[in-house]
């Protein structure tokens, strides 16, 4: 079941399950030491993916420098290529698109990700770079451009 909570909506337990799978991802499985718990979970809506209480997607939708951005985009290991991934992506696409129609979409991708994002229409808006020790690319959902009938 798929869910979309504010900070004040999480209980206590949610935000645990989160934080636990954020740090086992980002920190553990990647061997980055870096502060994973920061003040965009405050104004971010947390989109949740479980099933029998288990965390199977988590990401975090939220707007900076006027833009919309999707962020710790996770699938625990144990449930990857079951399809999660993509779904959690469309699931947040659909959600930014119907809250905030003309926003700009950014994501901060890891540079393996780069053709997953691409199948969905961002382009690569920064050349590769290391976070972290991580290749990144940063890039924006491709807009439609308008047809012009003459």
């Amino acid at each position: 079941m798929w869910q979309y909570k504010q900070f004040e909506e999480l209980s206590a337990h949610d935000y645990h399950q989160i934080v636990k799978e954020r740090t086992k991802v980002f920190v553990v499985e990647q061997g980055c030491a870096y502060q994973e718990i920061d003040d965009i979970d405050l104004h971010a809506v947390h989109l949740i993916k479980r099933q029998k209480g288990t965390i199977k997607a988590y990401a975090r939708i939220y707007k900076q420098d006027k833009k919309m951005r999707i962020g710790r985009v996770l699938v625990p290991q144990e449930f990857r290529s079951e399809g999660h991934g993509r779904e959690l992506l469309k699931i947040a696409l659909d959600y930014i698109i119907c809250k905030y129609p003309k926003a700009e979409i950014e994501i901060q991708a890891e540079a393996y990700l780069k053709d997953f994002y691409e199948s969905f229409g961002f382009r690569a808006i920064s050349d590769l770079y290391y976070d972290e020790e991580i290749g990144h690319y940063d890039m924006e959902l491709k807009k439609e451009e308008p047809v012009v009938h003459v």
